[in-house]
């Protein structure tokens, strides 16, 4: 779930193309077979594997450049039966790949959606892999920052999500060469267009070339998620927007859309925090200053974690990240302070990946987040949690570890205790760079209402249907990308098959 660093970021963006609308302006007088809103992880494939099939495309994007988040995100990917298993030697399933999935999202994914993401998942990753498509050297792998499949399917490309990117564009170029696509780009889509019956049958376009209306038979969102949006992220989620990670164009766009049209919002409940932001201030969205994993399978804590009360509340080594992350959701806030004294920081590594311990104690002398002092009440007066219910959890945990006894949470790594001052302490926010919420779909992807009756035309796919769909209440390996691209390639060679019919 780690995004790109920013100067990467601006490299790999400065080494794709734009493309404008002058080169490509859509006919107001042709009718297209299929509409696609986003250039992004789901609607290029979407776009790609209608024109393939036969339709007349129309490809809307609001940025000046194709890719949405794939320039934000690691762009990780699960599937069964793929080239990369049968280079290993890996024997797997889409019905061992579902039931993982499922274990470790508690089974709060759709599971529809979750069986067609994973019977299809392999079809997918192999069409990426033929279209030059490469993985990290030792991949697939079980996991990376999340809890682990079973079998290693589990993949990142060389470059992140641009390595997904670059395996769709020279198809892309192609198919726009050859007029089988119909690009716009720096173009948003103002509305919906209904007729008396309620179909949708075409959008409201506003870009260079001003405001105009095309129609179409089938309408795709793929728009992305509203994780830029505080307002709306909150609306939708009863959760403040903590941090400002995610993409800058996850504005909510497709969310609103389809909204206007009669369709359903659902998965708000399903949010799911991630742990161990450090904020730049405690004001909301924040910026992220550094993260501390808190994952025992990337490092085995030292720390003892505490909530606002100054209270323990989970196994700081406890073998599921998602059980961790569940509990900081439980917790006012969902804030939590990482705890520990000067043997720890000088025999541990750091907490806070590729920090040194010497930046580590200097962040504690000058960085709001961090505080230190020579007692643990006065480190709980400045870090701002309860000082006599700190005292006594640590004087719980030193007292056990001393005399031989169980953790009270059952924690097996205790390899100091927490007793030489000065004492640090690290303020922590629980955060997310995705929206759980999104456009209720059913298996065809069409997009639905509250009675769960299809809104005629109109399709969704990415992040717009939600994280909450594919992934549940919990970050599971790959379904988030996965699905995204999976169901574009179903979509669009499905409404290809549609508009030939008719």
């Amino acid at each position: 779930m780690t995004s790109l660093k920013r100067r990467d970021l601006l490299l790999a963006t400065a080494s794709l193309p734009l493309w404008r609308t002058g080169s490509a302006r859509a006919d107001l007088s042709t009718h297209y077979d299929v509409i696609v809103i986003g250039g992004g992880t789901a609607g290029i494939p979407c776009a790609l594997f209608a024109a393939r099939s036969g339709a007349r495309v129309l490809l809307i994007e609001k940025s000046p450049a194709l890719g949405g988040t794939l320039f934000w995100s690691t762009g990780q990917i699960a599937g069964s039966g793929t080239v990369f298993q049968q280079r290993l030697g890996i024997d797997d399933s889409a019905e061992a790949h579902f039931n993982d999935c499922m274990r470790i999202n508690e089974h709060t994914a759709d599971p529809e959606l979750t069986r067609l993401t994973v019977d299809h998942a392999g079809e997918t990753i192999n069409w990426l892999a033929a279209n030059g498509f490469e993985v990290m050297p030792g991949h697939p792998v079980t996991g990376i920052g999340h809890d682990h499949f079973t079998a290693r399917r589990y993949q990142q490309g060389v470059n992140n999500g641009l390595s997904i990117l670059n395996a769709f564009l020279p198809s892309l170029e192609s198919s726009i060469a050859r007029q089988e696509i119909t690009l716009l780009t720096s173009t948003g889509v103002n509305g919906l267009m209904q007729d008396p019956a309620g179909k949708v049958v075409g959008v409201t376009v506003a870009g260079p070339s001003g405001i105009q209306d095309v129609r179409g038979s089938h309408i795709v969102m793929a728009t992305g998620g509203c994780a830029a949006n505080p307002r709306l992220f909150e609306d939708l989620h009863g959760v403040p927007l903590y941090a400002k990670t995610a993409y800058p164009t996850s504005q909510g766009d497709g969310l609103l859309l389809g909204m206007s049209v009669g369709g359903a919002i659902v998965g708000g409940e399903k949010y799911a925090s991630l742990a161990g932001l450090v904020p730049d201030a405690y004001e909301y969205p924040c910026q992220m200053y550094a993260w501390a994993p808190l994952n025992p399978a990337i490092r085995q804590p030292w720390e003892i974690v505490v909530n606002a009360g100054g209270d323990r509340f989970v196994r700081e080594d406890h073998p599921s990240i998602h059980h961790i992350e569940h509990s900081i959701y439980q917790q006012a806030g969902h804030r939590h302070w990482a705890i520990f004294d000067t043997e720890m920081l000088e025999k541990s590594e750091p907490i806070i990946p590729d920090w040194s311990r010497d930046r580590l104690a200097n962040e504690h002398q000058t960085h709001p987040m961090f505080c230190s002092a020579m007692t643990l009440k006065d480190l709980a007066f400045r870090a701002g949690v309860n000082p006599a219910a700190l005292v006594a959890n640590v004087d719980d945990y030193n007292h056990r570890l001393r005399s031989g006894e169980s953790d009270r949470f059952g924690r097996v790594h205790r390899p100091l205790t927490l007793s030489k001052p000065p004492f640090y302490s690290i303020a922590m926010q629980g955060w997310t760079l995705v929206s759980f919420a999104g456009l209720s779909v059913n298996r065809d992807l069409q997009v639905l209402d509250n009675e769960r009756r299809p809104v005629p035309n109109l399709y969704a796919i990415g992040e717009v249907i939600g994280a909450g769909a594919t992934s549940g209440a919990a970050y599971t390996n790959g379904m988030l990308v996965t699905p995204a691209i999976t169901f574009g390639r179903l979509l669009g060679t499905r409404l290809a098959g549609l508009s030939r019919a008719t």
